[in-house]
């Protein structure tokens, strides 16, 4: 599943500069240095974690995408910030468990 189809399955964009990454797994944490060290590259990561730091660990990661459970809000300069390091940030309402089997779901 590409992260850009998630959109018309609850998920919300926040920053989506490269919407057609596939999606090859799931990953949940927010002590970023454990996601740093055990993030799988294609993997979404599901976090309530955000600042800055989450965007620098997505990159290094090379996740798909990051995305927020929760209904967390990302401040404005944050979100640009994902934009041009080209990381897609989406955001569920969801719990973090809710949301992971969500996508689950939708990618198995």
């Amino acid at each position: 599943m590409k992260v850009n189809e998630l959109l018309s399955h609850g998920f919300e964009s926040l920053s989506l500069p490269d919407g057609e990454r596939e999606i090859d797994g799931v990953y949940i944490g927010d002590l970023l240095s454990w996601v740093m060290g055990r993030a799988q590259m294609d993997n979404a990561w599901i976090t309530i974690m955000t600042n800055v730091n989450v965007i620098a660990v997505a990159s290094l990661a090379d996740t798909s995408c990051v995305i927020l459970a929760e209904d967390v809000d990302m401040p404005e300069d944050l979100v640009q910030t994902a934009r041009e390091k080209d990381v897609n940030i989406l955001r569920s309402p969801d719990p973090i468990y809710e949301t992971a089997l969500r996508l689950a779901a939708l990618i198995a």
